[in-house]
């Protein structure tokens, strides 16, 4: 017997059909279900609740709340406080229209609840230690001087105290009452310091390229400068003139410091070299061989013989000056490391990186202990304060200021809309950024004020857009300021001795402080 199968054609459907098959069928399923709520399960709703409680209400979950005219604690295994209301017999105050105690809008007062009762002493005093600490008293127990503390400080000297000076000297110390109780005025910016303004003194030239880096000996008697011409150039601090040429570095020289214990100069360049040379011989005595790239920046450690070179590779390493031993290679950024500074205080090394971001380090583990990332571009200058224990740095976003040990912000310096290359600070609190397009702005350190904005000439024969700052410093007696620039000159400014608060006054208002956090 034969069998016969018969085969249909099955229709083909595209993918988009199918699809839309499916999702119909599925809705046609559910659709009786469509919105409606889960049913409540109340064992996993209490547990939901006294999580809750525990978590946003945990400060006043001891503290009693009146309903109905009885005292019942909001956590149920934390006792009352019986101290939280007067006795009965004080003086009842009687409630006119609406009040917080019905349970809801529209709710009519009963005679339980009409009925206000004024906390007793020690109800406030334990409502108060209940709260969590206030801001006042967070800020007095912060070490470093903040933006707020500069304020404060200096509305105290400019303005007799005012009836309620005495009440917030009490909050701020931490007394017992919440500061917030108390209506907080928006901080002013306060008055800067008034500085001369700085005019262009020298311009010296003899360099065949860019300048880009700049050191003052101890003595101030003379300055040493690197350039892209591949040399090394000293000159005389007072009158300018050229008193030396050191060639050696086949590449830019991005990097200078003379040492302050020893007869040394070190330097640093794009040939990844990085040499000391001995100023009584004028001749290299050593070779600091082991970065992968160009070196860009170098600082000395102001107490040990510890010298810290920057580069390309992204890291910067520590070398022992006199065994030419690399200590500590630290590594951690991902990108150029562009600047290092050194200081005698924790953190010992502070570097700066194209990665947008700086690095505390410490020196003995060789490993970073904070890492600021507020920048939000390339961090290529660094300027520590000589006398306050803070630190700014310079990105094309913003200037930011740093307290130190930790690396906690204080304020941004807004304004210098340019790639900063550089920056110097001196004891008055004078601040230089000097940028890539060639303005120099000058900053009062405390305020963030913008006092003074400087876009020398170039030098003639070059091209406006030759106008750059490569590296600035101030001398050792702060009276003079350096700059290295793209027009191949060294720039000397010094203040305005003519110049008096009256004939320059600041143009200052007193608007509101924008402290922004990153």
């Amino acid at each position: 017997m034969s069998v016969y199968f018969i085969f249909q054609d099955v229709q083909k459907h595209s993918v988009h059909t199918l699809v839309f098959r499916s999702l119909k069928r599925t809705h046609d399923m559910f659709v009786a279900d469509h919105a409606k709520p889960v049913s409540l399960d109340e064992t996993s709703h209490k547990v939901k609740m006294a999580a809750k409680l525990r978590a946003d209400y945990s400060a006043v979950l001891h503290m009693p709340v009146l309903k109905e005219g009885k005292d019942r604690p909001l956590g149920s295994n934390m006792p009352a406080n019986q101290n939280y209301l007067q006795p009965a017999d004080d003086p009842e105050y009687l409630i006119t229209g609406t009040h917080a105690y019905p349970s809801g809008p529209g709710v009519a007062l009963t005679a339980d609840t009409q009925i206000h009762r004024n906390p007793s002493e020690g109800g406030v005093h334990a409502m108060a230690l209940a709260l969590p600490p206030s801001q006042a008293r967070l800020d007095a127990s912060r070490t470093a001087a903040s933006v707020g503390d500069i304020h404060r400080h200096a509305v105290g000297a400019e303005r007799p105290h005012a009836p309620h000076s005495h009440a917030m000297s009490l909050l701020e110390g931490g007394g017992t009452k919440n500061s917030s109780l108390i209506a907080r005025k928006a901080p002013t910016m306060p008055k800067p310091q008034w500085h001369a303004p700085w005019k262009l003194f020298r311009v010296i030239s003899g360099h065949l390229g860019w300048v880009r880096s700049i050191a003052v000996e101890p003595g101030n008697q003379w300055f040493v400068t690197g350039a892209g011409d591949r040399t090394i150039k000293i000159w005389d601090l007072a009158s300018g003139k050229l008193k030396l040429s050191l060639t050696g570095h086949i590449s830019t020289v991005r990097g200078v410091a003379v040492s302050t214990r020893s007869p040394y100069l070190f330097s640093c360049g794009e040939d990844k070299q990085v040499k000391c040379w001995d100023l009584e011989y004028n001749k290299v005595i050593r070779h600091y061989h082991g970065h992968l790239s160009a070196v860009y920046d170098l600082d000395l450690h102001p107490t040990i013989d510890v010298l810290v070179t920057c580069s390309r590779d992204a890291t910067a390493r520590v070398w022992d000056i006199r065994s030419k031993a690399n200590v500590h290679t630290l590594s951690g950024h991902t990108n150029t490391v562009a600047t290092v500074r050194c200081q005698a205080a924790e953190p010992q090394i502070i570097t700066g990186s194209h990665d947008s971001t700086i690095r505390l380090w410490d020196l003995i583990a060789g490993k970073t202990r904070a890492t600021l990332t507020n920048h939000k571009k390339s961090v290529r200058a660094l300027a520590l304060h000589p006398r306050q224990y803070t630190l700014a740095s310079g990105s094309a976003d913003n200037i930011k200021q740093w307290t130190f040990p930790d690396g906690n912000f204080i304020q941004n310096l807004s304004g210098h809309n340019a790639i900063i290359n550089a920056m110097a600070v001196n004891s008055d609190g004078v601040l230089v950024s000097g940028a890539d397009n060639g303005t120099i702005h000058l900053w009062d350190w405390r305020t963030g004020y913008n006092f003074q904005r400087i876009h020398a000439a170039v030098q003639p024969g070059s091209l406006d857009s030759e106008s750059g700052i490569f590296a600035c410093m101030f001398d050792n007696s702060e009276s003079r300021l350096i700059t290295a620039e793209a027009d191949k000159t060294i720039k000397v400014y010094k203040e305005d001795d003519t110049a008096t608060e009256e004939s320059h006054p600041i143009n200052w208002k007193p608007e509101i402080l924008k402290r922004k956090r990153f």
